[in-house]
């Protein structure tokens, strides 16, 4: 019994100077390196993505074109075309955090073109005709986009791109009237495709990581667009050509929506080593 009672007396002795001695041991040397532990982001994530888009067309057109500009007789007064809504719809895959790409179809609602050209004629009492032009332009486009975003504040992102792709424009019920010779000429509908190309600058918000809303603005190069055949009041098409729409623009403003298909990897644990001073 006593050779017990000696034997957990010593244990405890022992146990009670190596916890004093642990304690006191000198804290590490100035300059040892430390391991912790850290949460960061994922630094890239990427996946597929749907969107769509809405927004309104701001068009613009440099000049008409057809045969009577060989005379060079003609002055042009006004040019332009009214506000249509657009509506779009695409896919593209989220590479990183900085770069996107997507391929997107476009449908632009038909909107209004209406003109005013005058020309000279000493026939004429006034000394000049007139043309007073309206139709409808419409057009269906398909771009390939890049985009690149420039870092995230508070939720929100502004980003800048470019597509290139095609567009199949149409102008219909196109009418040319001359009020001062009392004289009408008609056309049908034509069409015609385009190399198109635009130019992006927007904001993205991040409503979640899976959801993302935009606004943006969008320059689009239309190409030309032409009529069909030119007519007049009696059914004569003279020199039986259309009539070009030179160098169609557009400057849109676009509200888009951006759903991930895959949510974006969640931060990870990631241990590093910090220099002890």
């Amino acid at each position: 019994m006593r050779f017990v009672t000696g034997a957990v007396a010593s244990f405890l002795l022992a146990a009670s100077t190596g916890g004093i001695r642990a304690a006191d041991l000198p804290p590490p040397a100035a300059g040892t390196p430390e391991l912790r532990g850290t949460l960061v982001a994922d630094a890239d994530f990427g996946g597929f993505y749907l969107r769509g888009d809405i927004g309104f067309s701001n068009q613009s057109v440099d000049r008409l074109s057809n045969s009577l500009d060989a005379l060079g007789t003609i002055e042009k007064v006004h040019l332009g075309f009214a506000g249509a809504p657009l509506v779009a719809a695409g896919a593209g895959y989220q590479f990183n955090r900085w770069f996107r790409a997507d391929v997107t179809g476009e449908y632009r609602s038909a909107a209004t073109f209406t003109g005013l050209e005058r020309y000279r004629d000493a026939s004429l009492p006034l000394g000049y005709g007139t043309d007073e032009y309206s139709a409808l332009k419409r057009d269906v486009v398909v771009l390939a986009n890049g985009y690149v975003d420039l870092g995230t504040w508070a939720g929100v992102t502004p980003f800048v791109g470019a597509g290139i792709g095609a567009v199949r424009t149409w102008v219909e019920n196109f009418r040319d009237t001359n009020v001062v010779t009392q004289g009408l000429a008609y056309a049908k509908s034509g069409s015609r495709t385009n190399l198109a190309w635009a130019l992006h600058a927007g904001l993205g918000y991040a409503v979640s990581p899976n959801f993302k809303v935009e606004l943006g603005y969008r320059y689009l190069n239309l190409g030309d667009a032409k009529t069909g055949t030119i007519y007049n009041y009696a059914g004569q098409c003279g020199t039986c050509e259309a009539l070009t729409l030179k160098n169609v623009e557009s400057h849109d403003v676009r509200l888009g929506l951006r759903w991930m298909l895959a949510t974006p990897a969640a931060p990870v644990e990631q241990l590093s080593l910090i220099q002890s001073y």
